[in-house]
């Protein structure tokens, strides 16, 4: 059924929104696009200019476009007509409740609306629906035209046909979505990140190391291995040939104890200013536009290394 999705509306236009419309082109689907800043169409513009260079060297789908959208001020007009929405409007609840029941009103009641929220939880943003029973999370990780993973969320109200439908749709454009079975703030990626933060964080207050060591025990080390297996299979093989098993009888006692351990830090001034200057100090005076564009090379290498292997 998800072949029958061809127009795609996207609502909000910012980092993730235009983002997400290069995507849904380089799919070979239709994109109409919204939002409120009066340069918004300017910036969609640029970025789908700006990724399509990569996206066309990771492959491009047929009758893929850069030129295959529109763009108009009333989310509810961009919305209606569509056969899929993503929404990506600000991360705040009164916003977000009264744009999707803007969209809600304007689409036939099959028609899937996803949330790109990356902490609200759907079943109370789409409290005002006549339908809110479409309406799930899609969540995404930045920038969404280049990595893989989005995050569906249902809630208390979403169907299973909904959840089905959005979960068959992102993996058609090349996604690898994953459902998550109870609502949470924050769904999964992002408490994860959070987790890890918290303990980077606290390791530079208490001066354990510097902001650019913290960083590099991560890219030097299990970050390597984190981009091709998760924590739990990492741990499956530190147990050797016991694997799993044998990793929780010989190695969690030692990291419960570290678990006690881990910290719980305050954001004071001090350590704000120690984090934004290691931040400076690490990264050299590169603009984050120079950061972005670095990283996004090197996405695009470790996507093909993977799919190629």
């Amino acid at each position: 059924m998800t072949e029958a999705i061809q127009r795609v509306g996207v609502i909000g236009a910012g980092t993730i929104g235009a983002s997400w419309a290069a995507c849904f082109l380089s799919r070979g689907l239709e994109v109409t696009v919204s939002d409120p800043a009066p340069d918004a169409a300017d910036r969609v513009a640029r970025m789908i200019d700006g990724a399509w260079p990569v996206l066309t060297e990771l492959g491009l789908a047929p009758g893929a476009d850069p030129a295959r959208w529109r763009f108009v001020a009333d989310p509810a007009e961009a919305a209606a007509g569509s056969d899929f929405v993503q929404e990506n409007a600000p991360e705040r609840d009164a916003v977000k409740t009264g744009l999707l029941a803007r969209i809600d009103a304007v689409l036939p009641p099959e028609v899937v609306i996803a949330t790109s929220t990356s902490g609200l939880k759907v079943s109370e943003i789409s409290r005002l629906c006549r339908h809110p029973q479409r309406v799930v999370t899609g969540h995404p990780f930045n920038p969404p035209h280049l990595v893989p993973l989005v995050e569906v969320v249902g809630g208390r109200f979403a169907s299973r046909a909904a959840v089905e439908t959005a979960m068959a749709f992102y993996r058609r454009i090349g996604k690898h979505p994953i459902e998550i079975a109870r609502e949470v703030p924050g769904h999964l990626a992002n408490r994860l990140q959070a987790a890890l933060l918290r303990e980077a964080i606290h390791l530079v207050a208490e001066g354990v190391a510097s902001v650019a060591d913290v960083d590099a025990a991560i890219t030097e080390g299990p970050g390597l291995r984190w981009a091709l297996m998760g924590p739990h299979a990492t741990f499956h093989l530190a147990g050797g040939e016991g694997g799993m098993a044998h990793a929780l009888d010989h190695l969690m006692p030692a990291m419960q104890g570290w678990w006690r351990d881990l910290g719980t830090p305050e954001m004071t001034d001090a350590v704000r200013a120690a984090l934004v200057e290691g931040v400076a100090q690490e990264t050299g005076g590169r603009s984050t536009a120079e950061l972005a564009q670095a990283r996004d090379a090197a996405l695009v290498r470790l996507l093909q290394a993977r799919r190629d292997g």
